[in-house]
């Protein structure tokens, strides 16, 4: 084993590859002859002298000796030789390295019984800076500073010191060590990452402590658990936890202390805020510094002549100066001031007559005025992103609707077609081709009843969609069929105010009226509807029904060009918009029940809440104003929202949703909350903007509908698409 480790330890020394080179190492350089002649330079003459361990580079342990401790004018082939005996005897003889380290243990220990050693433990040093002592050793007794030498002396000790560059400086002990060979030794095998000792050998052979006989199976047969391959969800949830208690404050940072900085001891106090609270503190103003002309003695260019003087008292009282330069020989000849008397009466009468107040400035904090509404995430879910698009017609789509069930939304655009598509697929399922822009489309909102309501012009066509079951398509049918043309008006006049016609092209009926409809709304119970002509009379709104083909205008007149009307949810209550108000009737009873004033100068939409009591309407200036009819007749919110026109506004029938489309090509999505609590007002907190839609023409969003059962929102615009946003 000794001839082993020797032929390792050579090879080393010559350069060949050994195992403990396989490990990343710093680079140290062996012994050489360029080393050598460094080394007998930096004895020779040392000029830069290490005071600390950090200060040892590698090359210098590497060029250590101690023959050149001893005789520092030997030959450089001597100390070559030598150096490598050494070095090859302590690593690789155990006696030698034994007895090496019982003659480091002595001078150890005769350093020990010499130099007291410091007790103050860990205390910073800086402590003692000022102090005439360094500390205390173990009988209590303070260690005292040694005198520090000049650094023209310490230089020149250096220099004439051969060992200078094996000593560090002790801070803690204020005292200077000298390395031993062994330690020398012991710090360049560390910085060639090999062990401390030199009888390690981390080679060694293994050794097999398990007994293999007999053994068919492993230790474990069980299977890897899956949690060894995934992430621990339990640290995910820890993690969370942490980032939530930062995000909210709950865990600070420490913030490192801020030192007072110098401050200024003869300065003005004006800022100083460390003033009792009692004390009402007013900085006196500073006064102007004065110049030369205000001197009693001052230069001759300076002094007014008299001309000048006699020039002054000709000019007004406010443009004369204040101050006119005077010329004295001495301090003891400058007179009283003359209008001592007059500025004390006058200041008397400035604090009787005009008393300084301190007025209070109110300081509020602008957050605080917000009003305190809650978080998005706890409002969820509502629509937020798109999820599908329905691509196929070739002009703007002005209007869409969504069936009863939530399967089949029916779309009308300005290239005369209406389209039927499939909500989940995208899938166009039925197509007419009704020759004119369509202006609005409505399902029955019955689910057993699928006709679909179109406004084409002057023409309202009810159109049979084929869908349902064989029962269902019977019972569309009966209510679709008329045999010859009926007339309704209750006016009395000859003339009828509407005809229902049959349409044997698109299997359905026809209601022809005397001007274009604009706009169409069924009931709740699927069997009336309405319809609305830009008419500045009693006759631009109608009500059919669809069961009798009967035709009725509305009893009452109204005051304006009616834009949009719509049936209460629950109740028979009519409401119809006008361009500034919304008017609200009971059927029933025949009469007005209450006019809510817009204060808008022109509405273009209407939306009733399904709980009945609270209503929207939106308008041509981007404003959209919240009616709750149990509080006033004036709007409760006036939501400013858009910068351009509101085309349309809708409620969802069972989430508290409501949304607004734009010529913008946006769509607001809003929380709109109404309490069964009369006392508590509704809540209404903006929650999304949906974009996505391209302007054309001027236009953007032309309609949007909810989803009947889910926060789902169809928006239709002018760039020929429909979109759906899901949460």
């Amino acid at each position: 084993m000794k001839g082993k480790k020797k032929t390792m330890t050579q090879n080393d020394d010559e350069g060949a590859p050994s195992p403990s080179e396989k490990l990343p190492s710093p680079v140290v350089s062996d012994y050489d002859s360029e080393s050598d002649s460094d080394y007998e330079d930096s004895s020779a003459g040392n000029d830069e002298s290490s005071d600390s361990l950090d200060s040892l580079s590698e090359s210098d342990l590497d060029d250590a000796s101690p023959e050149n401790d001893s005789a520092g004018n030997s030959e450089p082939a001597e100390n070559e030789l030598s150096q490598d005996e050494d070095i090859v005897n302590d690593e690789d003889s155990e006696s030698e390295s034994s007895d090496l380290h019982q003659e480091g243990a002595e001078s150890d220990s005769s350093e020990d019984e010499v130099a007291p050693r410091n007790t103050i433990g860990d205390v910073p040093l800086k402590w003692y800076e000022d102090e005439p002592h360094i500390g205390y050793d173990i009988k209590g007794k303070k260690i005292k500073k040694k005198e520090k030498q000049d650094k023209l002396d310490s230089f020149l000790a250096n220099v004439d010191d051969s060992k200078n560059w094996r000593k560090i400086y002790d801070e803690y002990n204020d005292e200077t060590i000298e390395l031993t060979k062994d330690e020398i030794k012991l710090v360049r095998r560390l910085l060639k990452n090999r062990a401390p000792h030199p009888d390690f050998d981390p080679y060694q052979d293994y050794v097999d402590w398990f007994k293999w006989d007999d053994a068919k199976h492993p230790l474990s047969n069980a299977p890897e658990p899956k949690r060894r391959f995934i992430p621990s969800k339990w640290e995910a949830k820890k993690v969370v936890k942490y980032v939530r208690a930062i995000r909210n404050g709950y865990n600070p940072f420490d913030k490192p202390k801020e030192e007072d900085g110098p401050y200024l001891l003869w300065g003005d106090d004006s800022g100083s805020t460390e003033k009792a609270n009692y004390l009402s503190y007013i900085p006196a103003p500073k006064q102007k510094l004065p110049g030369h002309d205000e001197s009693y003695n001052p230069p001759l260019e300076y002094i007014p002549t008299q001309e000048e003087i006699n020039a002054y008292q000709l000019m007004f009282e406010e443009d004369r100066p204040k101050f006119i330069p005077k010329r004295f020989t001495s301090m003891r000849s400058i007179p009283a001031y003359e209008n001592a008397m007059k500025d004390c009466f006058e200041r008397c009468l400035d604090l009787y007559l005009c008393p300084r107040v301190r007025k209070k400035r109110l300081n509020i904090d602008p957050e605080s005025l917000k009003p305190k509404l809650p978080s998005r995430k706890e409002l969820k879910p509502y629509p937020i992103t798109c999820y599908i698009e329905y691509k196929g017609h070739e002009d703007a789509v002005t209007s869409i609707s969504v069936e009863a069930s939530g399967q089949w939304m029916a779309s009308g655009s300005s290239d005369g077609t209406v389209r039927i598509w499939e909500v989940e697929t995208g899938r166009c399922l039925k197509r007419w081709e009704v020759g004119e822009a369509v202006n609005c489309v409505a399902w029955n909102p019955l689910p057993d009843i699928h006709i679909l309501a179109v406004c084409v012009g002057q023409d309202v066509l009810l159109l049979n969609t084929c869908l349902g079951d064989e029962e269902e398509q019977k019972c569309i049918k009966e209510l679709l069929w008329v045999d010859s043309t009926i007339a309704s008006d209750d006016s009395g006049n000859k003339a009828p105010s509407v005809s229902w016609l049959k349409d044997d092209k698109h299997m359905g009926l026809r209601l022809r009226h005397f001007k274009t409809v604009t706009a169409l709304e069924w009931h709740r119970k699927g069997d009336y509807f309405s319809t609305v002509m830009p008419a500045g009379e009693s006759r631009s709104v109608l009500i059919h029904q669809l069961s009798k083909k009967l035709t009725q205008k509305l009893p009452f007149k109204l005051h304006g060009l009616a834009v949009r009307s719509t049936f209460h949810p629950s109740r028979s209550i009519f409401f119809v918009c006008t361009k500034q108000s919304v008017r609200v009737y009971d059927l029933l009873k025949t009469k007005i029940i209450k006019k809510l004033d817009t204060g808008l100068r022109e509405a273009s939409s209407i939306a009733v809440h399904p709980g009945g009591d609270n209503l929207i309407v939106g308008s041509k200036e981007g404003k959209m104003c919240w009616f709750d009819m149990d509080l006033s007749s004036k709007p409760y919110k006036i939501l400013k929202c858009h910068p351009k026109d509101i085309n349309n506004v809708i409620f969802h029938r069972s989430y508290p949703l409501f949304a607004s489309c734009s010529d913008d090509c946006t769509a607001y999505v809003f929380h709109g909350m109404v309490y069964s609590d009369l006392n508590q007002n509704p809540l209404i907190v903006p929650l999304e903007i949906l974009r996505g839609h391209t302007s054309s023409n001027g236009r953007g969003i032309l309609d949007c509908k909810f989803h009947p059962r889910q926060p789902w929102l169809f928006t239709a615009g002018a760039d020929k698409l429909i979109k759906l946003y899901c949460h």
